[in-house]
This record gives C-alpha cells, structure tokens and sequence, in this order.
C-alpha cells in the first residue's frame, strides 16, 4: 500500500529524504531504506534519496513496507556460519530464507536465525533488518555479511554503496547468451502490474550486471556473474530481459518444464563470492561458498 502526497512550495529543491521524513513522520534513515527499495517514487518514478524535489511533485512512499515486523528468534537448518568475528558475520544462507522478516513473509529468516543462536548483532537499521547492509532473494542461496558492531554496519553500508563489494554469484540460464560474455545495463523498477515482480523500466534505477560464460551446455549455459549494483531480483530480471532467464525461475520467464527434468524447484542461482574490506582490519577478506545439493544435482545432469 502507498501513500501520496504533493510536495509544498515550502519543501521545493529538498532532499527527497528530508522532504519525505517531514510529510510521512517516519525518520529520515527509514525513508532512505525505503528509498533504496525502490519504495520511494516522485511522479511515479522511484528516485534515490539524494533526488531533489521540486513544488508540486507528486512523491509516493509505500509505508506499507515501513511497518515494523516483530523478529521472532528462531534457529534455522541448513545456515552455515562461514565467519565470524567482534564486527562481521558472514553466512551461508540455503534457499527458502529470507535475509530479515518482511510483512507478507512467514517464514524463517536469517536474521531471527542470529538472534536465536545468541550473536549480537549491530542496533543499526530498522527493527526487523538490524545488522543486515545486504540481502538474497528467499530463493537464492549463498553468502551474505551481516554488521555485528555500529562501526562495521556504517562502513559496509557505505562500500556497498560505493560498488567496492565484490559480489560474485553463478546462474544456470536457459538457452546461450551472444555473445558469451557481456555487460547488461538496463534500468530496474517495480514491474508496472504487480507489486512483487520487478521490471526493467525506463526511469527505474540504474542497474549493472556482468555476465561471462563458464560452461555452455545443449539447452542451457554456466554463468559467472558480477554486480556493479545491487537492486531486487536485479540477475534474474537482467537475464530475463536478454532473454535467457535462470532456470528454475518461472516468474521471470523460467520454462517449468526443464525445472522439473533438473528437480530444481527454485531458481538456479547462488552467491559463490563475496570480497570486501574489512571494516576494522582494513585488510581484504574474500569468502567463498559451494553449490548447494540442488544445485549441483541439477548441474550434474545437464552435464550428463
């Protein structure tokens, strides 16, 4: 659900932060969370939160998303600790967990996971995503970093922010990309006839990922993935819009019939590699995760 308002002549030329903090009443770190969500839109637009605003725009927040949702400490199978120290937590998340609780999302997530396992995690961020500078989708599996310190959280999320992460994930698609190695750069926003689904759009944020082939089978390809941005579904909107969208995927364009052949039941994507500087050390630190069973299985029968 949204909420609409006309921008004031008094508020012409603010942030949209600054502007959206004071008509809404939500705090101004709040809106820049939504903002980054793509929640915050001005004449139907979403706009990052340094956008200047001008009298008469017509600004739209969700604040639906801006409800806080009760985290629940519960542990969860299947996550793996790869890291941990005074500042980070770094985890392997298995598909079907959320990185935090969300409305509309009752099931387990990673953040109720550390809470119930006793980490002590970073007070930054709203209720519910505490610690959290980054997330998967629910149904890809992989690495994330979690801030357990104030000053971890305020230097990830800025690197995040600056592209000085490096986020490596690998993706089976359908069919063979040409050429085999390439860069997509195509604007992502909320899909015009549903609120989740994403879309490439014209005027949505700008979003960049690179792909390179690793292994090219019959029907489908290997692929080694970087992302220079990181918004929602961003790898499997970008492949679906070349046309060759993640098997296992059928809400952007997955075939479900090869997903049942491979036994997939969700997309076939995982964060294999993740690269930062560490907030304290200001030493490099790279993590690296195996494919899950699913995956692999999968893998090993297209290659057989």
């Amino acid at each position: 659900m949204s909420s609409v308002w006309l921008v004031p002549d008094g508020l012409d030329g603010d942030r949209v932060d600054a502007a959206a903090a004071r008509m809404t009443g939500l705090s101004r770190s709040r809106i820049e969370e939504l903002a980054a969500d793509g929640g915050v839109l001005v004449n139907s637009v979403p706009v990052p939160k340094s956008h200047r605003v001008r009298a008469g725009d017509m600004l739209e927040v969700e604040i639906a998303t801006a409800r806080t949702v009760e985290v629940v400490p519960s542990e969860v199978a299947g996550i793996t600790i790869v890291h941990d120290d005074a500042d980070i937590v770094v985890v392997d998340k298995p598909a079907g967990v959320a990185a935090h609780p969300s409305l509309g999302w009752d099931g387990p997530s990673v953040v109720e996971h550390l809470a119930a396992a006793g980490f002590r995690i970073s007070t930054s961020g709203a209720p519910e995503r505490q610690g959290i500078v980054q997330r998967l989708d629910v149904g890809t599996s992989g690495l994330m970093v979690v801030a357990k310190s104030e000053p971890a959280y305020t230097a990830l999320k800025r690197a995040f922010k600056a592209r000085e992460v490096e986020k490596t994930y690998h993706t089976l698609v359908q069919g063979h990309p040409d050429p085999f190695e390439g860069t997509i750069d195509a604007p992502i926003a909320r899909h015009p006839g549903t609120d989740w689904k994403m879309a490439v759009v014209a005027g949505g944020r700008h979003s960049i990922t690179h792909y390179t082939m690793l292994e090219a089978f019959p029907a489908v390809t290997l692929l080694d993935i970087h992302l220079e941005t990181g918004r929602t579904h961003q790898i499997r909107v970008h492949m679906q819009a070349i046309k060759h969208p993640c098997v296992g995927d059928p809400t952007y364009g997955g075939d479900p019939v090869l997903a049942a052949r491979l036994g997939l039941e969700r997309q076939w994507l995982h964060a294999v590699e993740l690269a930062f500087v560490h907030p304290r050390s200001g030493e490099p630190v790279r993590f690296t995760s195996p494919y899950p069973e699913d995956l692999a299985h999968a893998l090993e029968l297209v290659r057989g």
